[in-house]
């Protein structure tokens, strides 16, 4: 990761809301219809040798239930047939009874170390299907939602080793060649790893394309392969397949082939090579003076030497070839009084003096790295003087005498981070090497959703009290990650509810909404104009807006199985029953 950018994510100053009051609990009631189910959802509980953190995150804590998010409230499941089925709502007082569009030519039971069927909408006609076997299945299914156009018809599936979750898939053209790219999530025994859970985590990333032939047939031409010791958080692969970006506790790395392991080795020895380069110059500063040294070659006279100084540029140029140096200087100069000459030992030794005197230059020439600053000795005493204070030889000394820097004692149990060392990483999809890279530190991850179906997912984390939302842009290097969102105090109030399973929040951000393992389901809506007059009593003031809270209760003693959020509705399912909450009334 050493060649990787280090970035950061930067908040909407515009989108945060400091003087946010609270959720205040409403008991408007919210209209609930429930669905009968034909066959029990096909959960499938954690075996015996399925024990770490890692098994539970994976699979213990799955969502049996999938958004289409290319069509408007459409969810699927699978059940314990193996069929695939689908409700699409139109009018939450006419619902129909879920419809089997696909049945799995496999049967389910009869393998011992299966994991739960999954699938994904690759686009608005294509999907990938697992069934937890091993086999992954890549099917056209025309227009989803309605029984007249959706038809699944299975254009590829191939035994793909060890069973595995699908955790993303993208649909798309490149060189005139429909092809697929999939996420495949495995848990897997690492006979090397004697001291810690004895499992590893791998992420495949394989790549399906058309054949040339043009008979609509596909075929894999590519598996990678990333491992790693966490389950993440977030992985997902750039809508043209040219990257995959990770949210995990313990960083991933890519497995190499051995014809990949040739291939880097070449590369590192042109790049170390490149690497052991002399610097072109020297530079010294002090608080009035720039002083710049470059050694000249042999052949080289006065003559043959040629400088300009500018206030704010310099250029030195010898023998009538290219410029050794040139380029806007940090700051300004006075360039009548600059002077160069040559010493003895063949140097060329340039000063300029600076217009502004005592202000410390961190470069000479702006974006120039050729050059090598010399701090002498002094310089860097008065910097360890400065720091000083910053440091100490003993670990947090005088303890009863001085404040410490923060009291433990102060937090509240929801301020506490349990997993402090999260990353955010950006993988080339070609090399699947580190290109950007974000320390997340107490951004706490808590749940991602489908905006765009044309884009990444987005992701939401934890920042201070707030949830901030984040789109990715793999398409904009200079805005890679956009924050689109907040839910304000988010952060604090899902951290209080020890018995949460699912997060979720409306693809137009009006709601966020989470739910306990078993009935209770919170929602917690954007803050709204007041159609009645509030006056705040403490200070006296009105206030102009209200952010409430609303809980509801499930008639079911099921554990809730899955969870998903329309701009309208939440849908939630249990084994035997799909519930549909209405949130939002339609415009």
């Amino acid at each position: 990761m050493a060649s990787a950018a280090h970035c950061s994510l930067q908040a909407k100053r515009l989108l945060l809301d400091p003087k946010f009051e609270g959720y205040k609990l409403s008991l408007e009631p919210l209209a609930c219809y429930q669905l009968g189910l034909d066959a029990a959802v096909a959960e499938v509980q954690l075996r015996d040798d399925q024990y770490t953190l890692d098994h539970l995150r994976a699979f213990g804590m799955y969502n049996y239930l999938h958004l289409d998010s290319w069509y408007h409230d459409n969810v699927y499941y699978v059940d314990q047939f193996g069929r695939v089925m689908n409700l699409s709502v139109t009018l939450d007082t006419a619902l129909q009874k879920p419809r089997e569009v696909f049945r799995l030519p496999t049967d389910l039971t009869a393998c011992d170390n299966r994991l739960c069927a999954s699938l994904h909408f690759s686009s608005s006609t294509w999907v990938t299907l697992s069934d937890g076997t091993g086999r992954l299945y890549f099917i056209k299914s025309g227009k989803r939602g309605s029984s007249a156009s959706e038809k699944w018809e299975i254009v590829f599936n191939e035994e793909l080793g060890s069973p595995f979750v699908i955790a993303h898939s993208v649909s798309f053209v490149k060189s005139d060649t429909h092809s697929l790219a999939v996420l495949l999530l495995r848990v897997e025994k690492d006979e090397l790893d004697t001291k810690g859970s004895g499992f590893c985590v791998t992420l495949e990333l394989v790549t399906i394309a058309e054949t040339k032939e043009g008979d609509h047939r596909y075929e894999i031409i590519k598996r990678r392969v990333l491992q790693g010791k966490s389950v993440p958080h977030y992985a997902a692969i750039e809508p043209s397949g040219d990257g995959v970006m990770i949210v995990s506790h313990k960083p991933f790395t890519f497995m190499q082939s051995e014809s990949d392991e040739l291939e880097e080795n070449d590369d590192e020895k042109v790049s170390n090579e490149k690497k052991v380069v002399d610097p072109l110059y020297s530079w010294q500063q002090t608080e009035d003076d720039v002083t710049i040294t470059v050694h000249l070659p042999q052949d080289i006279t006065k003559d043959d030497i040629k400088i300009c100084f500018s206030p704010d540029n310099i250029c030195v140029t010898l023998k009538d070839q290219s410029p050794l140096m040139e380029g806007k200087l940090y700051s300004s100069v006075d360039h009548e009084s600059c002077t160069w000459i040559i010493k003895e030992d063949k140097s060329l030794e340039i000063s300029l003096i600076k217009k502004n005197e005592g202000s410390r230059w961190p470069e000479l020439i702006v974006g120039d790295t050729r050059g090598e600053f010399i701090m002498d000795s002094s310089q860097c005493s008065e910097i360890a003087e400065s720091l000083m204070h910053l440091t100490s030889e003993v670990m947090n000394p005088n303890p009863e005498k001085e404040n410490p820097p923060c009291n433990a004692q102060e937090l509240e149990e929801c301020d506490a981070f349990l997993e402090d060392g999260a990353s955010l990483c950006r993988f080339d999809g070609d090399t699947l090497k580190v290109t950007h890279i974000i320390n997340l530190g107490s951004n706490q991850y808590l749940f991602s959703v489908v905006v765009n179906p044309r884009e990444m997912p987005c992701f939401c984390l934890r920042h201070d009290v707030d949830a901030l939302l984040w789109q990715p842009h793999s398409d904009q290097p200079e805005n890679m990650w956009e924050h689109i969102a907040t839910f304000n105090a988010l952060g604090y109030v899902q951290a209080s509810k020890q018995d949460k399973k699912f997060m979720a929040c409306a693809p137009d951000y009006s709601y966020a909404a989470l739910c306990e393992c078993m009935r209770r389901v919170f929602i917690y809506r954007q803050p709204t104009p007041l159609a009645t007059v509030l006056y705040n009593r403490k200070e006296g003031r009105q206030v102009g807006q209200v952010a409430k809270q609303l809980v509801a209760t499930l008639e079911a003693n099921d554990p809730i199985l899955g969870f998903q959020a329309t701009s309208e509705r939440l849908f939630v399912l249990t084994a035997k029953t799909l519930f549909l909450i209405k949130v939002n009334s339609g415009n």
